[in-house]
């Protein structure tokens, strides 16, 4: 996703600060102001970075500037979503301000004054700043709006050129964080050594006979698996398991679902809407004042819901249509006809072909593979399917699909001018070249500027208010009479229309449980100290279409990682070990030929052949990808029998029975490129991921929020 996400100039690096900075230019105020000097108790710390407390009034004081900014930018207040995403905007900067800033300064890394001009108005400019200063007549970035405004910054109210100062740092932090990341990048180096065995992986083959006894083919119920041996797996493998702090709980929910006569309500009331609509001197006033769930009266094909598309051909000027259902909400149309727009929509699909480095050899093998992969496509390969494999950014896993887009600037320039220069709809002929590397195109919905006046009227069934109240009576009795978890499962047993669900390890911060949304409530009460295992809420949890009351069922804690944290998971590794211990004592008193052992060893004993196989993509049929097998077959002389080996799900005797090895390379170029292209793409997620557990980080937020 993050090239994609590069591709529609959105940056991914610090987003968190500059969005928020962003913020504050255009309405101006300081988010960023100095950590209060105050010290208050523990109970007030939200968190520690880098042996940093963070104290609550101080990070309170920071969440209420920026709720209050995201009101005035967007003139209304946040719901429960937006409200998490500023709690964690202003987190991630606490995070860059303390624990990325030094290790930016342990290495002397900083932005000249120069640098920064250069970023604002110069040659480089920021991506952030091109997307402030955009002409909206030609939709381009515009030099001389930014040059005016700089201008004009000494005549404006205190406020704003606060807000631009910290535009500017987040800017600079921007790009102080791109410098770490390069410089660490630029550190990845990979030998021809690394190379050559990459190249053999890839290359040399090998052909092989071998027994395999799945672990499958002993029953689980057969191997008896001791607290003592859970223990004794889990002391010895400490690194595999990380300590976590969580909950577990289970839940009855009380659905409120609207009745015959609600639904006889409702029907009436999008009756008498649809007459109205009919007749409204203003069809779009009256539909966004009528609505639920407000939609533009101008809309884009790409727009309309596909339920209306099927029957847009058949509307008349002036004409009401619907009921169309969409889950729960009904919607009615007035139809006002067609019009022409300014901008142009299309639907398109990609494969993205990123070279290794910005070398004209790594370019020019990149264009080479993504000229491959579309003679392929021309030949009647699949598109979706190569984009599955070959894609190399986050459209990959959905066969490239870009979904529907206008020619408004949110692509790179060169790929919507190659996008909205094709006529039509189908495979574009040639690799379209931008920065981020070659794309192989397909058109799915060819481009169009038509524009649909719909006036629409969305209404959600929605229970009534006694409708509520009875589900709500009947939730709350039952968490009356049933106080403690056991006391649930007993009424559990005694009737069987109880709705019972189940979460399990449920994180501090967590803001949903299953398909229950903005459900900080009943993770707070999780997390409380005075909740012990086996305790009822003893209360009623309000969602949007149902009561929840929830029993603590389960707790794990980051500092003491327990057997019963990783019950399930050290239970099936164990029983595995000791399957293979089991038919490895068998097998190994068994002589013979590979098909005389099987014979002897019973039921489950497979004996199996595979040709031509790699290191790198080879399957064992049965085995499926076992590495431990397909090393140590590789590892064998041609014409040698293996001892007994256990392998990731089973036990092998195994014979190699030919080779053919990859021939020496003079230059291993290719395979250099393609691990380093590899490290890459993971080294920004590792130094993220290293900044932070040297950090420490300590998240105490949800004790508050």
């Amino acid at each position: 996703m993050a090239l994609i996400t590069k591709i529609r100039e959105k940056s991914g690096i610090a987003a968190a600060a500059i969005a928020i900075s962003l913020i504050l230019f255009l309405v101006g105020s300081d988010i960023f102001q100095g950590r209060s000097s105050l010290f208050g108790s523990n109970n007030q710390e939200v968190g520690v970075i880098s042996g940093e407390s963070i104290l609550l009034p101080e990070f309170q004081k920071k969440v209420e500037e920026a709720t209050a900014n995201y009101t005035a930018q967007t003139g209304k207040g946040p719901g429960e979503q937006e409200a998490t995403m500023i709690r964690d905007q202003v987190w991630n900067q606490y995070i860059l301000d303390i624990a990325y800033k030094k290790e930016f300064d342990a290495l002397g890394l900083k932005v000249s004054s120069e640098e920064l001009i250069d970023m604002v108005q110069g040659n480089n400019i920021h991506p952030s700043v091109r997307q402030q200063f955009t002409n909206p007549q030609t939709g381009q970035f515009d030099k001389t709006f930014v040059i005016q405004f700089l201008k004009n910054l000494k005549t404006m109210p205190v406020q704003q050129q606060q807000g631009w100062a910290n535009f500017e740092k987040s800017i600079a932090q921007d790009r102080i964080r791109a410098k770490y990341e390069n410089l660490i990048r630029l550190s990845t180096y990979v030998n021809t050594a690394e190379a050559q065995k990459e190249y053999q992986a890839q290359n040399s083959k090998f052909s092989a006979r071998f027994l395999y006894v799945p672990f499958f083919s002993i029953p689980d119920s057969s191997i008896k698996v001791s607290d003592a041996q859970l223990e004794e797996y889990l002391a010895k493998h400490k690194d595999r398991f990380k300590g976590v702090n969580s909950r577990s709980i289970q839940y009855a929910t009380f659905p409120v679902v609207p009745t015959a006569q609600d639904t006889v309500e409702f029907y009436n009331q999008i009756k008498k809407l649809a007459k109205d609509l009919a007749v409204a001197p203003n069809d779009s006033a009256f539909a966004m004042l009528n609505s639920d769930v407000r939609t533009p009266y101008l809309l884009a094909y790409s727009e309309i819901p596909e339920v209306v598309k099927s029957q847009l051909g058949t509307f008349q000027v002036g004409g009401i249509y619907g009921p169309f259902k969409n889950g729960l909400t009904y919607s009615i149309y007035k139809y006002g006809g067609v019009k022409k727009d300014s901008l142009f929509t299309v639907r398109a699909s990609h494969i993205l072909i990123a070279p290794a480095n910005k070398s004209d050899s790594a370019k020019a093998q990149a264009k080479q593979r993504a000229e491959s992969i579309l003679t392929q496509i021309k030949g009647g390969a699949s598109f979706e399917t190569l984009a599955q494999l070959n894609g190399m950014d986050g459209t990959a896993q959905n066969g490239g699909d870009l979904g529907y887009f206008k020619n408004n600037g949110s692509m790179t320039k060169a790929f919507e001018k190659a996008i909205f220069g094709f006529n039509g709809a189908g495979l574009m002929p040639g690799v379209v070249e931008t920065e981020f590397g070659y794309h192989i195109v397909k058109i799915t919905d060819a481009k169009t500027n038509t524009a649909y006046r719909l006036a629409a009227i969305n209404k959600t069934i929605a229970p009534s208010q006694a409708t509520l109240d009875r589900v709500y009576t009947q939730a709350d009795a039952f968490a009356n009479a049933n106080g403690t978890l056991g006391a649930f499962e007993a009424a559990l047993k005694k009737d069987k229309n109880i709705i019972m669900m189940r979460a399990d390890r449920l994180l501090e911060n967590a803001t949903s449980i299953n398909n229950l949304t903005n459900a900080r409530e009943i993770v707070r009460w999780a997390f409380d100290e005075s909740t012990s295992i086996g305790d009822g809420s003893k209360k009623v949890f309000e969602q949007d279409n149902q009561y929840i009351v929830a029993y603590l069922t389960g707790k794990t804690d980051k500092d003491n990682v327990k057997v019963d944290d990783y019950r399930e998971g050290i239970t099936n590794l164990v029983r595995a070990e000791l399957k293979g211990e089991k038919i490895t004592a068998k097998l190994s008193a068994i002589k013979g030929s590979l098909e005389q052992i099987a014979q002897k060893y019973g039921a489950g004993a497979l004996v199996e052949n595979v040709s031509d196989v790699t290191l790198s993509t080879g399957m064992l049929n049965t085995a499926g990808p076992d590495a431990v097998a397909l090393g140590k077959i590789a590892g064998l002389k041609t014409g040698k029998r293996s001892q007994v080996f256990t392998g990731d799900n089973g036990v092998f005797i195994a014979e190699k029975t030919a080779a053919v090895a990859a021939p020496a390379l003079a230059d291993y170029t290719t395979y250099k490129s393609q691990i380093q292209s590899m490290g890459i793409q993971r080294a920004s997620y590792y130094i993220n991921e290293a900044i932070k557990d040297n950090a420490k980080i300590v998240d105490k937020r949800y004790k508050f929020y």
